[in-house]
């Protein structure tokens, strides 16, 4: 029976997440406190090394078992190819700015920007010294 790649990665996140459950309750050796603490502390930004170790490996071997669980579905597993860094242009060229014909010329063109005018006081406001 073939299965659609939504409905293979449905049972892997779902499995993923129950694992991930039951390893957080092992790291928190049965205390309640220690496993809302756990789950507390987990947020958009938690990085993988600030989760707990039982956790961390769950989520290893979960990753395993989805690329392996895909590749005996029969899906493509390829390994990925970083994009090849594009060339700079040379300093001091003009570039065409975004929807705009006109060209961008470096910002150091130019003469020199001399030391600005004083400000003028305006009214009710002391002259700056």
């Amino acid at each position: 029976m073939n299965r659609s790649a939504n409905e293979v990665m449905r049972d892997v996140i779902a499995a993923a997440v129950i694992d991930g459950i039951g390893a957080l309750k092992a790291a928190s050796k049965g205390l309640p406190n220690t496993l809302l603490r756990d789950i507390g502390a987990i947020h958009a930004n938690t990085a993988v090394a600030d989760l707990p170790p039982e956790l961390t490996r769950s989520i290893d071997d979960s990753v395993r078992g989805a690329l392996s669980k895909l590749l005996r579905e029969g899906y493509a597993v390829a390994p990925s190819r970083p994009e090849a860094p594009r060339p700079r242009p040379a300093q001091g060229t003009i570039i065409p700015r975004r929807g705009d014909n006109a060209p961008r010329t470096p910002r150091n063109d130019g003469p020199p920007r001399g030391p600005r005018p004083p400000r003028a006081g305006g009214p009710g406001k002391p002259p700056r010294r």
